[in-house]
């Protein structure tokens, strides 16, 4: 026979066997034996008779025999450990275990048992039924768990985790694994068996096809290679590597929300989408007994809910006995103060102190989709405690701020021209025009109103103000929707991974580069028209504040950037006489006030329409100044939620920085203040509680028992 043989190894996917000089031949990789191959020469000095008519005749007894020295039987299947590190095999690993096989050539020393001849009579190159399974059972796990190697990485080094996470994440991977039992031995078996089980009207039978002939299939034709990894993949999803990331940060005391890592991965910062490129970098190319590629086992399809995510989490935890702490409250409310720019050292001490004293259960991991997550019963404090500092209960304050911040042209221009981007004390401009607030008596009833509300140490019109300006910057944006270029290396690198042409196309390259710089040259053109228009526009309008005055306004309403209006202004010609002064009748400053205002309210109901609320206007001639609950009713089969201007606009900005809904966000709110009732409630039963008199007498029938409600 040749030196060598072209067969794929069994054990590494290698193609290549050498001859061992012992009538075996050996893998060129990991020098494991072929099975069922054999070399079936002869010497000459083998056969005796050679003179005979009849032919030579071969005997055993004339052989040559070989005098070695007997040796240790090499095993002719590897266990699972060793295929597990054989999956893992670096460089150095190779080269030692080629040198030893080249070792065992030398001196001629060859398994001894016994072995197969040929191959078997489906084509299967030797692979049995269980060499199927346990390759794809343990490269698929091993995909997995160099995933979640992966994202640990990057959590403590890009995103500043501690390094406790990775061996808290490895103590839970191992446990989350044994109580899966897909190492069990009788596991293969029983995922081809409930396959079979099925309804056969449900199934069809189908002809394997002549490629996977050689493989093992179901008494339905269905691929039992395939049977197996739809059954890994319900039993460890590829989102858990996910969701066990998750958890041990949520162990180590991270403020890590499950928002952060759905973003993460879906900017391909945290590996996920695209980290099969890494794990087959990492275990090696598939093999005849695990066919499947790397991108079809370990490429998910679609990202992680955010429910879901914190769900399985605690479903994990519950499965492997692993009792959770509860949110690091100070973490996440001191990061949403600061995204929400509001003053840390204000708020959150008082926050803590409503936080310790509730406890809230809802600051548990839970494992029902349907509860409401952790980070919005952390908002739902950070809310109750900034309405009680600042007294937000429905007292007018957003729509003070209108006509205060209005009075003047100064303050008018403030409101105008609200940005976020810029860096303008609001309440500034209201203290200066506090003076015109009521200089036609038209806000004296608001101000009488206002003036039996408890006066608080904190400004509520300045915060609110700066939440409705700023409500636009807390909106998630993510990193590859800045530009273009972005965007196309995010498709490069994530969404179109690993689907690079096997050659170089140089004219495909060519045609690219002319494309981008022809958009790099319309986009640089684009730019300079931009300029050019401001510029004219910027002198134009220094044109008309020179020559025209008040003249040159137009007649019809001069639109704002950002949603407001100006009123038309009057000139010589539009001037009518009064029918009993003669007098010109022109719309005087507080009905341009008086229209702002409107409009600021109009668009605000409108907002609330839009997620189902309904406004209330504040509340005048209050008798009650206390913590002011809101409730949703049922209406026509749907809740209605009606909220003050005030405690939506703080509502409003929370829920987007949750990334919630804003009635869930209510109800998050509510269920707490019921939760801080009942205790203020018991608190009060315990402090009038009066013990019962106790008499002196041994306990007899006459002694009334106390009622068990009585006792705390």
């Amino acid at each position: 026979m040749s030196e060598s043989l072209n067969l794929m190894c069994h054990v590494c996917g290698n193609v290549g066997f050498s001859d061992g000089a012992d009538g075996f031949f050996y893998c060129g990789r990991c020098g494991s034996q072929a099975e069922g191959i054999i070399d079936t020469g002869v010497a000459d000095e083998d056969f005796v008779n050679k003179g005979d008519a009849r032919g030579a005749i071969y005997s055993t007894s004339h052989r040559r025999q070989r005098h070695s020295i007997a040796s240790k039987p090499e095993p002719l299947s590897l266990t699972q450990s060793q295929i597990l590190k054989n999956l893992t095999l670096d460089d150095d690993y190779q080269e030692k275990k080629e040198e030893t096989r080249e070792e065992i050539v030398a001196d001629e020393v060859g398994p001894s048992g016994p072995s197969d001849f040929g191959l078997g009579f489906d084509g299967s190159d030797g692979l049995s039924f269980e060499d199927y399974y346990t390759q794809l059972r343990i490269r698929y796990v091993m995909g997995v768990q160099i995933m979640i190697e992966l994202q640990c990485q990057v959590l403590v080094e890009k995103f500043k985790a501690s390094p406790l996470i990775c061996g808290v994440a490895g103590t839970i991977w191992l446990r989350f694994v044994a109580t899966t039992r897909v190492f069990d031995d009788e596991w293969a078996d029983k995922v081809i068996q409930d396959s079979e089980m099925q309804n056969p009207g449900e199934l069809e039978d189908l002809k394997p096809q002549a490629k996977y002939s050689a493989e093992p299939h179901n008494m339905y034709g269905q691929r039992a290679i395939v049977i197996w990894y739809r059954a890994l993949k319900r039993k460890i999803p590829l989102s858990c590597s996910l969701v066990i990331s998750f958890l041990a940060c949520h162990i180590a005391r991270e403020a890590i929300l499950p928002t952060d890592i759905l973003k993460w991965s879906l900017e391909g910062k945290l590996p996920y989408f695209a980290a099969f490129i890494e794990i087959e970098r990492q275990i090696g190319q598939t093999s005849s007994a695990c066919p499947l590629s790397s991108s079809f086992m370990f490429r998910p399809s679609q990202a992680v809910p955010l429910q879901k995510l914190e769900a399985q989490a605690a479903s994990i935890a519950e499965s492997i006995g692993l009792h959770l702490p509860p949110a690091n409250f100070y973490a996440i409310a001191f990061r949403y103060l600061e995204q929400l720019f509001l003053p840390v050292e204000k708020i959150l001490p008082y926050a803590c102190r409503v936080y310790e004293w509730s406890m809230p259960p809802d600051l548990w991991l839970s494992a029902n989709e349907l509860r409401l997550p952790t980070r919005l019963c952390v908002l739902s404090i950070l809310i109750v405690a900034i309405r009680i500092l600042y007294d937000i209960h429905g007292f007018g304050k957003w729509e003070m701020s209108l006509s205060s911040s209005s009075g003047s042209s100064s303050s008018s221009n403030l409101i105008v021209n609200l940005n976020a981007s810029d860096n303008i004390e609001i309440m500034d401009g209201a203290k200066k025009s506090s003076s015109l607030h009521d200089w036609n008596g038209s806000n004296q009833e608001s101000m009488t109103n206002s003036s039996h509300v408890q006066k608080s140490e904190f400004d509520a019109t300045e915060l609110l103000c700066n939440l409705e300006a700023r409500y636009d910057e807390l909106i998630d944006t993510y990193e590859y929707s800045e530009d273009l270029p972005t965007y196309l290396r995010y498709c490069k690198d994530v969404v179109f991974a690993g689907m690079e042409l096997p050659f170089q196309d140089h004219e495909e390259e060519k045609i690219i580069k002319q494309l981008w710089e022809f958009y790099q040259n319309e986009k640089d053109s684009e730019s300079s028209e931009d300029v050019g228009v401001e510029w004219g526009n910027a002198l134009n309008q220094k044109r008309a504040r020179n020559d025209g005055g008040i003249n040159s306004i137009p007649k019809e309403k001069k639109k704002i950037s950002d949603g407001y209006s100006v009123p038309p202004a009057v000139d010589d010609k539009d001037t009518s006489l009064n029918s009993q002064g003669g007098q010109e009748s022109v719309p005087t400053h507080q009905d341009s006030v008086e229209m702002l205002k409107e409009e600021a309210i109009l668009r605000m109901k409108a907002d609330m329409e839009e997620n189902r609320f309904c406004y209330i206007p504040h509340r005048v001639n209050c008798k009650r100044f206390d913590y002011l609950h809101y409730v949703r009713k049922k209406d026509e089969g749907s809740y209605i939620y009606a909220a003050h201007a005030d405690y939506y606009i703080l509502l409003r900005a929370c829920a987007r920085v949750a990334q919630v809904d804003v009635r869930s966000m209510h109800v998050g709110v509510m269920s707490l203040e019921r939760r801080l009732g009942w205790i203020e409630k018991r608190i009060d039963h315990c402090l009038h509680f009066n013990p019962p008199k106790f008499s002196s007498f041994p306990c007899n029938d006459m002694v009334s028992e106390c009622s068990a409600d009585d006792y705390v």
